[in-house]
């Protein structure tokens, strides 16, 4: 994988970011894990990754609907593509179909969905509407739409409280208030998908307050470590200094925690 992919990722392609994402895996899979058991994914089904990055869930998914099923996995990062490629191979996983494209460009118009899982990818689309509509056009009857998503990513805080760490956590949340997408497209979808046509069955809330000594804290602390120095347009390099180093003071005081982004699940079957 090389070093550097433009206009991929909100936080880069690099090396830094896959390992971020590997651990950000192990701290919500069992909530994946958990609606995937829910919406009862099995063997023998088509299942849409949408937005599904370097593979962590992919690959997860492919051994579940076994050599039968098969998993689609989209996403616009041609470097997170080929590692999936690389490590289906690796794993002998020939159930794994990679569209390397945008939600707007990938084709389902053939395909007759059992299932689809979403973390994380319709934040950061201008058209959420639309997308949902395309695919839920591509489900077959009974097929169900497993969304994660944020729904209040304001709740982000630390306590104690301090001042240039908070003044960090509150450029990043501008910086996604400033995109074309919705950070909080969460607290959305069972709109989006009843215009969709689909019937909403669960709703629930995913939250996670950590402390040093688990590694949930880990997940917050690397997202800071590599977003905020790229936040060039809202934050000076001094500032960003002082609050990584807020950070770092932060995970040696007595009792503190962080709250993280709050999230919900949103599910629903076409009918």
């Amino acid at each position: 994988m090389s070093k550097l992919e433009k206009n991929a990722y909100i936080l880069g392609t690099e090396r830094a970011e896959l390992h971020r994402l590997g651990l950000q895996h192990q701290v919500w899979d069992s909530e994946a894990r958990a609606a995937w058991k829910f919406a009862e994914f099995s063997a023998g089904q088509t299942i849409l990754d949408l937005g599904c990055g370097p593979g962590f869930c992919t690959m997860e998914l492919a051994y579940m609907v076994g050599e039968y099923g098969k998993i689609i996995g989209v996403d616009k990062s041609k470097h997170y593509i080929e590692f999936l490629q690389q490590n289906a191979a690796l794993h002998a996983l020939e159930n794994i179909q990679l569209k390397e494209a945008s939600f707007d460009e990938m084709d389902l118009s053939t395909v007759s969905l059992d299932g689809v899982y979403d973390r994380w990818a319709l934040a950061w689309v201008s058209n959420p509407e639309e997308i949902i509509q395309k695919i839920a056009d591509a489900m077959q009857s009974g097929a169900v739409f497993i969304a994660q998503e944020y729904y209040d990513w304001s709740m982000f805080q630390t306590t104690p409280a301090l001042p240039a760490l908070k003044k960090g956590i509150a450029a990043a949340l501008q910086s996604f208030m400033d995109m074309d997408g919705n950070i909080n497209i969460g607290r959305h979808l069972p709109e989006l998908f009843a215009k969709a046509g689909l019937e909403v069955i669960r709703i629930r809330p995913m939250a996670k307050l950590a402390t040093p000594d688990d590694l949930t804290w880990q997940w917050p602390k690397s997202f800071l470590n590599i977003y905020l120095p790229k936040l060039t347009q809202y934050l000076s390099p001094d500032e960003v200094e002082a609050a990584l180093e807020d950070l770092d003071e932060l995970e040696y005081l007595n009792n503190a925690t962080i709250l993280c982004p709050q999230m919900v699940e949103v599910v629903a079957v076409k009918g």
